[in-house]
């Protein structure tokens, strides 16, 4: 059995889209399921010009024989980038089956980065996504959103944790008791908003990205400490009072789950993401005053985080992944889909 990925998202990025195909290749070759990722380090790629540690295949037509030379059994495409759009117009012209996911809020990215309209990407985003057998969401509440946009042929499809990796407690830090943030440093993650707010708490940034350096010169007393990974990443999440997830344009956040497993209750507002995940005065709190749900996260009892971060794992989810693709037509039966139960 063979997979076939497309993604115009691949290391070395830092996003949820890099992190969930990795995991779930990493499940599936468990169950001896074969996966061919078809990624922009495959093909000649140029930065973004908005993002620059993001790069994109200029010469994405090249991808459509290497889907010929796959021999993939099921094929997925995961992003909308240029690798995606060439393999959706060639797959649909073969009438070749495959699914699609939609992992991030483009739309809403490119009004707040380039003031493109919001009926325009959507309408490009239905027209991507019409010819998938099933196209993968993330959570219940941007599926509905979805709907409502014409959107069709929508599947349920979580996201999940190294529950063990955020157990580790082998690496020490000397910070207590602050307010943390912890993903890309991005203009669309609204960090902003959580610095901006006025409390006697140490405000502390994990991450990196485009807007740190702005971050840093207009609030100097909030400590950026810049990517963290494995046990000391655990740590700082561990240490921290309440984890704060100011975005409003994530479908998931799996930073969220992250920081329930150390036992963190987090500060969010109530829309996409949070409002799938974070049970409302058990696990944390959503507010449209983000001040008054860090406050109100802040007395949250932090087993219950621990409790609620367990069903999140990646097996979990690379079930749900296979259980939702469909056989190409050369696949000759059913029969060759197997098991990760």
């Amino acid at each position: 059995m063979k997979v076939l990925i497309i993604t115009d998202a691949w290391f070395p990025q830092v996003n949820g889209v890099v992190t969930t195909y990795s995991n779930i290749i990493s499940e599936l070759s468990k169950r001896n399921i074969g996966v061919e990722v078809l990624h922009p380090g495959k093909f000649f790629s140029l930065p973004l010009p908005f993002y620059n540690e993001i790069k994109v295949a200029i010469n994405p037509w090249r991808v459509i024989s290497k889907i010929k030379e796959s021999d993939a059994d099921y094929i997925h495409i995961g992003t909308e980038g240029p690798l995606g759009i060439v393999s959706r117009i060639y797959l649909s012209y073969k009438k070749i089956p495959f699914t699609s996911a939609v992992h991030t809020k483009f739309p809403e990215y490119l009004k707040l980065h380039i003031k493109v309209p919001l009926s325009i990407t959507f309408a490009l985003m239905r027209w991507f996504h019409k010819r998938s057998h099933n196209v993968l969401v993330n959570t219940k509440s941007h599926k509905k959103e979805l709907e409502k946009r014409g959107f069709r042929n929508l599947k349920i499809w979580s996201r999940g944790i190294d529950l063990k990796k955020f157990k580790d407690t082998s690496v020490k830090i000397n910070h207590k008791n602050y307010l943390l943030y912890v993903g890309r440093v991005s203009k669309e993650k609204n960090i902003e908003a959580f610095l901006s707010i006025e409390t006697t708490l140490e405000k502390v940034v994990v991450g990196d990205g485009p807007y740190r350096q702005k971050l840093q010169k207009k609030f100097p007393k909030v400590k950026f400490v810049g990517c963290k990974t494995g046990p000391e990443l655990a740590a700082w999440y561990r240490n921290a009072s309440v984890f704060v997830f100011p975005s409003m344009t994530d479908t998931f956040g799996i930073v969220i789950i992250e920081a329930l497993s150390c036992g963190v209750p987090v500060a969010a507002y109530p829309v996409t993401g949070p409002l799938d995940i974070i049970e409302d005065g058990i696990t944390g709190s959503l507010d449209n005053d983000l001040k008054t749900a860090i406050d109100k996260a802040s007395e949250i009892k932090r087993e219950n985080c621990t409790r609620s971060s367990k069903k999140y794992t990646w097996r979990n989810v690379a079930k749900q992944f296979l259980s939702k693709l469909v056989l190409t037509k050369k696949a000759k039966s059913c029969d060759t889909k197997e098991s990760i139960a």
